[in-house]
């Protein structure tokens, strides 16, 4: 608990609490609990400011039941689960054998120094290619953190066939197991550059400077949002380094999380703009930066659907018409889920949500969804992509490409909100995937670097049967349909009557999302 003598002495009332002092006295006295009875009021909370980083502090170890443990044996090493956790509750490492017993020779405790090295496995991946090519090979293994493991599951979704993540209740005796091994994995040697290839997108999450989202935010259990922002720092930061990054954030569920004071996730200049005006104020950080000849750090401007295509789109279409070296990245989880669901343009047809009840008259959204990609694409000299966190590689792309595009660029990223699309906490890899098989979201990269023409511009590789209206399962011969996607999400429950059948809206929007495709398909040149 803090206390009159814990207050640091300054040397006026307009002095800012240093990082250190913030982090003892302010977050120590939330994590407490007595910040609110025993803290006075400081600058730096009048200023809004809040040190980088200050999530890493925060502990979530009580608030879910479940925790995963790892099968070393039948781990492939192929990160799935440490590129798609949404809180950096569970990351990877490389170790040489020799080292690996180096380092934890001296552990005392017999049931934790095996526990730690029993995390780590032989995988082909990092120790049989490298042992055949005559190169010391590596240990891989993988590690939970307690404090930020929300136990939403989704790690054990993404390992898929592999199963070598499931979840065990959270008890006495494995959760102290889990807290000390974190420790021991914190102090051990950062991953080798050589078991980081390049070409293999995903192992940048072994490097140290891609971890610029350090968990710690108040976002949902899975949220899809928190993927995509640690994937997008993530392949910044290891192109770019942490110190040539900056984001500019639109009001919305990504500004609540990120910024719930005290706690910060992100180890990057932050600053949080109004509603509508995200791209607007990017605009005069790039021409400030672009003055001091800092042109070559990148700048994110991030926000929902709703600030991206209702009431910020002026914004966004004047910044996209500027010229300048700004990289925007949407949220797109086609509701305001920040302010409890309401229908956005971005809504799909059909779909329920405030402002678009299903009842008698009305059944659901009234208004097909606007494509905030199409549009961007029809804006001059901009580069455009749509993705999904859970096509990983495709992702990757799209983030690096945008980068190193000299002039504005757009990422729009289809983000799974579980309470508002009525989907389980694990599923939001699962629901993307589908959402790209069922072309309620078709993947696709517009490059105006690749010719004149919009079919040599845009390219729908990575989307299923593209030359198909609709992906058929291989396994089944089901055709994977706007209906078929509809189906697995609460948010599309009342257009299906007790039998199963789609109601004449449900049909309505099927055809819509198949005439999107059509015409992305038209645009390609793929028909």
């Amino acid at each position: 608990m803090a206390t009159e003598s814990d207050v640091v002495e300054k040397k006026s009332d307009n002095d800012i609490l240093d990082v250190e002092t913030f982090n003892d006295l302010i977050v120590g006295a939330y994590n407490d609990g007595s910040a609110e009875m025993e803290l006075e009021a400081d600058v730096g909370v009048a200023r809004s400011l809040i040190p980088a980083g200050t999530g890493s502090l925060r502990d979530f170890s009580y608030i879910a039941p479940d925790i995963p443990i790892l099968d070393p044996d039948a781990c492939v090493g192929c990160m799935d689960c440490v590129t798609e956790c949404p809180d950096t509750a569970i990351l990877g490492k490389v170790i040489r054998v020799e080292e690996l017993e180096d380092q934890t020779k001296d552990i005392k405790a017999s049931n934790i120094r095996d526990w730690v090295r029993n995390q780590f496995s032989k995988t082909n991946k990092y120790f049989n290619v490298y042992e055949k090519k005559g190169k010391e090979p590596g240990l891989f293994g993988i590690f939970i953190d307690p404090t930020k493991c929300k136990g939403c599951g989704e790690c054990v979704e993404v390992c898929g066939d592999h199963e070598a993540l499931a979840m065990i209740p959270k008890d006495e005796q494995n959760l102290p197991v889990y807290q000390e091994a974190w420790k021991i994995y914190e102090n051990l040697p950062p991953t080798a550059p050589e078991f980081i290839q390049e070409k293999i997108l995903p192992d940048m999450m072994l490097s140290d400077e891609s971890l610029l989202y350090v968990g710690g935010a108040g976002s949902c259990m899975g949220c899809g949002e928190a993927t995509v922002l640690r994937m997008m720092l993530a392949a910044t930061g290891f192109v770019y380094g942490r110190e040539s990054i900056g984001i500019v954030a639109a009001t919305g569920c990504n500004t609540v999380y990120g910024s719930t004071y005290p706690y910060n996730p992100y180890l990057v200049p932050w600053t949080n703009s109004l509603f509508e005006n995200a791209p607007a104020d990017a605009m005069g950080v790039r021409a400030r930066w672009d003055q001091k000849g800092w042109s070559d750090k990148k700048i994110w401007v991030l926000g929902g659907d709703g600030a991206m295509l209702d009431i910020g789109f002026q914004a966004l279409s004047r910044m996209m018409t500027s010229g300048m070296d700004i990289n925007v990245l949407i949220l797109d989880t086609q509701v305001y889920s920040n302010t409890g669901g309401q229908s956005s343009t971005g809504t799909y047809l059909g779909q329920e949500a405030k402002m678009a009840a299903h009842g008698k008259v009305l059944k659901g959204k009234s208004e097909r969804r606007k494509e905030i990609a199409n549009l961007a694409m029809m804006h001059p000299n901009v580069f455009v992509a749509q993705t999904t966190a859970a096509h990983t590689n495709h992702f990757y792309k799209a983030i690096m490409a945008a980068n190193d595009f000299p002039g504005p660029s757009i990422v729009n990223t289809f983000t799974t909100c579980q309470p508002e699309h009525g989907v389980a906490d694990d599923m939001a890899s699962h629901q993307a995937k589908l959402a790209v098989n069922s072309r309620a979201f078709p993947l696709f990269v517009h490059d105006p670097r690749k010719g004149e023409k919009m079919s040599e511009r845009l390219s729908l590789a990575s989307n299923p049967a593209i030359k198909d209206d609709w992906y058929k399962n291989p396994k089944t011969d089901e055709v994977i349909d706007f209906v078929h996607f509809a189906r697995t999400e609460g948010r599309f429950a009342k257009q299906f009557d007790k039998d199963g059948n789609p109601s004449e809206v449900m049909m309505a929007s099927n055809k819509d999302r198949l005439q999107n495709w059509r015409l992305l398909q038209e645009l390609a040149g793929v028909i």
